[in-house]
């Protein structure tokens, strides 16, 4: 009945309206295509609707022969095809210029949180040198003033000069004139040179009673080492500290801020200060008396040896400095001389009998197996990585990430003492004063003569080009105190291992790492892109 009904309704529907522009139909025109209808109605080919074709008016089956060859609306379908498809691509290129971005970013703050954590390590090995420096100064400033107190020089000066007055009067009458001379200078310098060594020896003693105590105080309480032992146990935290801290302020500086987090590792796949910090120190130094090296007894005898050669060193300078006067005009009373003997002895001693074990400046780690490669970067160098977090993607329904571990970057560093170079040297100030001496602490001038008019140029001083002298020692050493560092190419074979392991420093949480470790050195380049 539904279908009938259908019918009946499409007929009326059909039969009731008209065909636009159409003409009546003549009666010779409707039979025929009565007839026409009568034989495409014996075909019984019957529509969807349960009519036949012939149901429908020619008009209607003339438009639905036209819709095949219709094309509007079609713009329609390739546009939405066309939207879908730019979608996509807005969606890829959004994705890929945040990674990019992200990677910059994230390299950025790798190499800065490295240089910041390796200069905390630079300078803590520049500090070590630094106070096996000043322990060999204490040593030889102690020497100094203790030869100020006991004045043993002083005491035989009396003597000598003694001597210059009874000879004297040999040379009154001279035949030979320069000798005859001789008589009256001698009368009236050696009492000049008496009040030098007076004064010099009280005011000496005047200094000595104020240093003395304190110098002798930081040999007996091994203040210089305890310091150094504290230094090397604290660099490694402060340099973890550093790095993560480096790292979260790069973050934040972002316009979209994030978290990042850093760790400072060791080419032993191991952070600086970890597990490994007891066997073998982060900071390549070695203390000659309390490590416990396999050739620990090399390393004490080296100390010794450093420790007398630059103590002699300082006591020749603070003697040079000090003893100008007597060197130019007091010469007579040989009390430069004597004074010289007298301290180095009491260096000796210092050295010797009453510190031959204890403070001894801290070494250098000896290179081992003769590797160099292997042992600059066991010892030299060290790796950065920032972590961050997974980044969400756009369009996360078609777009996702291949790798579900956190996102890192990692940078090399290295430890150096750079060689000599050429540098702008600039000539000192002229001065109207010289030195002439005093005690440690301070210095006497006195003014020069003045020169006539056809004296030296008095134009400006040019600067010029010189190399860096000795105060710029390129050996590797710690007696160095110019260590750098500097970021150096990521070729360590340790970098697999050490993006695979996961950090237990810095309070880093957990760190969901990738697997790297099972690929080989050249694989792993393939992926890199340092």
């Amino acid at each position: 009945m539904k279908i009938l009904n259908s019918k009946s309704k499409m007929l009326n529907k059909f039969e009731g309206s008209k065909c636009e522009g159409s003409k009546p139909r003549a009666p010779a025109r409707d039979a025929e295509l009565a007839g026409f209808e009568f034989r495409i109605s014996n075909f019984k080919f019957v529509s969807d609707f349960g009519f036949r074709i012939s149901d429908f008016p020619i008009c209607h089956s003339r438009r639905l022969r036209q819709l095949a060859l219709d094309r509007s609306g079609s713009m329609s379908i390739v546009s939405l095809f066309s939207v879908l498809l730019l979608t996509f691509l807005m969606g890829m290129v959004m994705n890929s210029g945040q990674e990019v971005d992200q990677k910059v970013k994230m390299q950025n703050a790798a190499d800065a949180s490295g240089y910041a954590g390796a200069l905390v390590i630079t300078r803590s090995m520049n500090s070590l040198a630094y106070t096996n420096h000043l322990l060999c100064d204490v040593f030889a400033l102690t020497a100094f003033l203790r030869e100020a107190r006991d004045q043993n020089a002083a005491s035989l000066t009396g003597e000598i000069l003694d001597n210059w007055d009874r000879v004297a009067p040999a040379f009154d009458g001279a035949e030979f004139e320069p000798f005859a001379r001789l008589a009256p200078a001698i009368r009236e310098k050696v009492p000049h040179e008496r009040e030098m060594v007076a004064t010099y020896s009280v005011w000496n003693a005047a200094a000595a009673e104020i240093a003395l105590p304190v110098m002798e105080e930081i040999l007996a309480s091994e203040a210089i080492p305890q310091y150094q032992r504290a230094l090397v146990a604290v660099t490694p935290e402060l340099a973890q500290f550093a790095a993560d801290d480096m790292a979260q302020r790069h973050g934040q500086s972002w316009p979209r801020k994030v978290e990042l987090r850093a760790c400072l590792w060791r080419t032993m796949v191991d952070p600086v200060g970890g597990m490994e910090e007891d066997a073998r120190r982060s900071l390549p130094a070695v203390d000659p008396v309390m490590d416990a090296e396999f050739d620990q007894e090399e390393y004490i005898k080296r100390a010794r040896d450093e420790r007398e050669s630059l103590s002699h060193t300082y006591l020749n300078q603070w003697n040079r400095y000090t003893l100008v006067a007597f060197d130019r005009i007091g010469k007579m009373s040989q009390f430069g001389n004597l004074w010289r003997t007298f301290t180095c002895g009491q260096l000796t001693r210092l050295l010797e009998d009453e510190y031959p074990d204890r403070n001894l400046p801290m070494q250098l780690r000896d290179m081992e197996g003769g590797a160099v490669r292997e042992h600059l970067e066991r010892d030299y160098n060290f790796v950065v990585v920032v972590y961050r977090e997974p980044r969400v993607n756009r369009v996360p329904g078609v777009f996702t990430k291949p790798i579900e571990t956190d996102t890192q970057a990692y940078a090399q560093l290295m430890l150096y003492v750079p060689k000599k170079r050429l540098v702008w040297w600039t000539p000192p100030p002229r001065t109207d004063q010289e030195l002439q001496g005093g005690v440690p602490g301070e210095d006497v001038y006195f003014p020069l003569p003045e020169e006539g008019d056809g004296g030296g140029d008095d134009g400006e001083e040019l600067e010029e080009i010189r190399w860096q002298d000795s105060r710029f020692p390129a050996q590797w050493s710690l007696l160095s105190q110019n260590w750098s560092c500097q970021l150096s190419p990521a070729t360590s074979g340790a970098i697999p291992g050490i993006l695979s392991a996961t950090p237990y420093v810095n309070d880093l949480g957990d760190i969901d790492t990738p697997d790297l470790a099972g690929l080989t050195q050249e694989e792993f380049w393939w992926l890199s892109n340092h």
